[in-house]
Order: C-alpha cells, then sequence, then structure tokens
C-alpha cells in the first residue's frame, strides 16, 4: 500500500517500489502506471523538502573560479577596485555594487544568478544612471545614511549607496515613462534629481505612523476651506501633518534639489494613499498655504480620478488643463467668488485684516491673492509672511 513519506526508511520503501514498477514499464493509466505516478509525486515532494538546492554563495563562486584560473586577490583589483577593496568583498565586510557584479560576470564567466543575492534590486534599479544623480547633495543632506558629513566618500561609492537608496522604493518612481506622471515646469529639469526627491519623498512617508485609511472622495473644496483655517493660528503649518492625517494622507516637508524648481508634490504611497510634499521653496506663508490648496485640489480632481499618479509642481510655470483646474479649485476653496468679488478694499491692509478676521484665516492668504491677481509682487510684502515658515519645521 502506498502511504505518505515521513522518514527515511519510508524514503527508501518508495525508491525501491518505483524501481520495481519501472522495470515493468506499466501502460499509462493502468493501475501499475498510477501507483508509479504517484510513488513519483511523493518521493519528489520529499526530495525538495529534504534536499533543497542552494545557490552558491557569490564569494565561494568568486574564489572557486580563482582557483580554477589561478588568479590572486591583485588580479581582482580591475573588477573590484583597489586592493583593499577587493580585501573587503572577500571577508564579506562589503557587498558586492551592481558594477562589480557585471564585471565578474564578464571576465570571469561567474553567472549572473549566482552573483546576484535575492536583495538585489530589480532591473529597473540597475538601469539607472548612477553617476547622473546628486549624490554629494544627497550626501549633505542626510539621505545616505552615514556619509552626511563625508560626500567625496559618496561619491565614490555612488553605485552601492544609491542601489540601497532605491531599495523597496516603489520603480514607478525611478522611471517617470513608467508612471503617469504631470510635470509643471518652466523649463528643463533634473529628471535624475527629480527622482531621488521623489524617492525620498516616499521614504519618508513610509516612516511615518501608520495612517488610518484613505477613502477617495473625502477632499472637497469644504475640506481645503476648512484646513486654509489652520492659517489663523500661529503655529497653523505645523498642524497640517496631523489634520491630513486624520483623512489617511501624509503630508511631508522636503527641501527641493538643485535643478528641480519644485513648489510642491502629490503622490501615492505603497498603499495607495495619497503623500502631499511640499519644499518651501518660497519662506511665505501665502506661498505655503496656495500650494497646500493646490496639491488638495488636485487629490480631488485627478489623483482620487485615477486620471494620474504623480504631479510635480512649479507654480511659477504655466499649467495645462489639469493645472488650471487645481488652481481655480484652491483659490475657490481659498477665498470665495461670492466674498472675493466683493471685497472693495484691496489697497487698504486693515480692511484685509478685517476680512481675515472675518473668514478666520491669515492676512497673507487675501495679499498674496492681490499681488498674484495684479502680477505686482512687490506690493503688500509686510502681509505674506515672509521667512515665517521654515522656521516652523526647523524646531
Amino acid at each position: 500500500m502506498i502511504k505518505l513519506i515521513k522518514n527515511n526508511q519510508d524514503y527508501e520503501a518508495a525508491l525501491n517500489e518505483a524501481r520495481r514498477l519501472v522495470v515493468l514499464d506499466p501502460d499509462p493509466g493502468s493501475a501499475e502506471g498510477d501507483q508509479l505516478e504517484l510513488l513519483t509525486f511523493l518521493i519528489e515532494t520529499w526530495e525538495e523538502q529534504e534536499f533543497p538546492l542552494h545557490k552558491p554563495d557569490p564569494l565561494a563562486a568568486i574564489r572557486f573560479r580563482m582557483d580554477q584560473q589561478g588568479l590572486k586577490q591583485k588580479d581582482l583589483i580591475p573588477l573590484i577596485g583597489s586592493k583593499s577593496k577587493v580585501s573587503e568583498v572577500l571577508s564579506g565586510k562589503q557587498p558586492l555594487t551592481l558594477k562589480m557584479i557585471r564585471k565578474l560576470h564578464q571576465t570571469l564567466q561567474i553567472p549572473l544568478d549566482v552573483l546576484i543575492s535575492e536583495e538585489e534590486p530589480d532591473q529597473d534599479i540597475a538601469d539607472l544612471n548612477w553617476e547622473r544623480f546628486p549624490i554629494r547633495e544627497m550626501a549633505a543632506r542626510g539621505w545616505l545614511k552615514g556619509f552626511q558629513d563625508n560626500a567625496k566618500e559618496a561619491a565614490d561609492r555612488g553605485e552601492e549607496l544609491l542601489t540601497e537608496f532605491f531599495r523597496g522604493v516603489d520603480t514607478q518612481v525611478l522611471q517617470g515613462a513608467l508612471c503617469r506622471q504631470i510635470v509643471r515646469t518652466n523649463g528643463t529639469i533634473d529628471a535624475h534629481a527629480l527622482i531621488a526627491w521623489k524617492a525620498q519623498v516616499l521614504k519618508e512617508a513610509d516612516r511615518q505612523a501608520e495612517l488610518p485609511p484613505y477613502h477617495k472622495g473625502q477632499i472637497t473644496k469644504a475640506y481645503i476651506t476648512d484646513i486654509a483655517k489652520l492659517s489663523y493660528l500661529q503655529e497653523g503649518p505645523c498642524l497640517v501633518q496631523e489634520y491630513l492625517a486624520k483623512a489617511g494622507i501624509h503630508f511631508i516637508v522636503l527641501e527641493h534639489l538643485a535643478k528641480t524648481h519644485l513648489d510642491g508634490a502629490v503622490m501615492k504611497s505603497r498603499q495607495g494613499a495619497p503623500v502631499i510634499a511640499l519644499t518651501l521653496r518660497y519662506d511665505r506663508l501665502d506661498n505655503f498655504w496656495f500650494t497646500l490648496a493646490h496639491e488638495l485640489a488636485h487629490v480631488a480632481l485627478h489623483i482620487d480620478k485615477d486620471d494620474v499618479d504623480c504631479i510635480i509642481d512649479d507654480l511659477d510655470a504655466e499649467g495645462d488643463d489639469k493645472e488650471r483646474a487645481a488652481d481655480e479649485l484652491a483659490r475657490e476653496a481659498l477665498l470665495p467668488a461670492r466674498i472675493w468679488d466683493l471685497f472693495e478694499h484691496k489697497d487698504d491692509r486693515d480692511q484685509i485684516n478685517k476680512l481675515a478676521d472675518r473668514l478666520r484665516i491669515h492676512p497673507a492668504i487675501i495679499a498674496g491673492r492681490i499681488r498674484w491677481e495684479r502680477r505686482n509682487y512687490r506690493i503688500l510684502s509686510d502681509l505674506v509672511g515672509n521667512k515665517q515658515v521654515r522656521k516652523l519645521f526647523q524646531k
């Protein structure tokens, strides 16, 4: 009688019976044929459980090839780097980088699947042009762990550090072509710097406390109007993160990298929740609250409707129809037309302050609207909250 294989004795008995049936060469579908098929399945299952195949260790494979070809450690310097780096790699103190892996594969003919561990990044990451990333700036910002005070060494180990930096980041962030993305800009933007900034935003969102589930449709004009009332409070910008978190939205403040010219962005976390990021490129309260309202408008009009996955904004630039719609919703939520069209005292600071008190918003929002409408950014500069934002997020 055929039974499950539970130990080595059962395994040997099953092998003997299978050998006997093989000699008989039974017809498929016959009683003996069905027994042989079942025994084969049970034997293979036991062997997979008890004798799993393991990939050779990458370092063992390198040493084996060195022995085969009579190579010394110095012969690996062109493939790995300096003499000390070869020693660190072979002793397991430093992991293989993708650059090393490619050279070892090409020169020593070691299979890639042996050299690449299961934790290596996927092809989207491997295909990035590492040399074009602003590694020194990223290191100085503290984005590359352990290299904040050593930007030069970070640049020397760029591929290795960036491989680790991007590990676990959604690949849609890495290649704009893979992502339904809108970039509002006046000119050429450094694509690699933008990828790095987006990745850092999502990494910081991942590190935030778990949020309640986000439900599409929560963000309305009334919601944006309500959150703008936080501007009435001196610490208002600092309360935005908690306010948005209750709706399941991440809020990140992250300075833009050079050659990106960003005011803000909205994208999706790995869990699909909106992530709003502001750069504070202009350290003014009017810019902070309008940019926030603009990104929330994008959530309501476009992210929730699955039109796009990521929107990057330089609000100095001319926008497309989606951008104009977000601008319009943001302006209406902050200062409704039914109130704004009747406000006739746009040169009177006392009246601006009275309207702000009535609406329970900061007068910077009103002053910023007047400056924008008149395309005159020299007026009312004392009301827009110059240098009043960044210091709140540096505490």
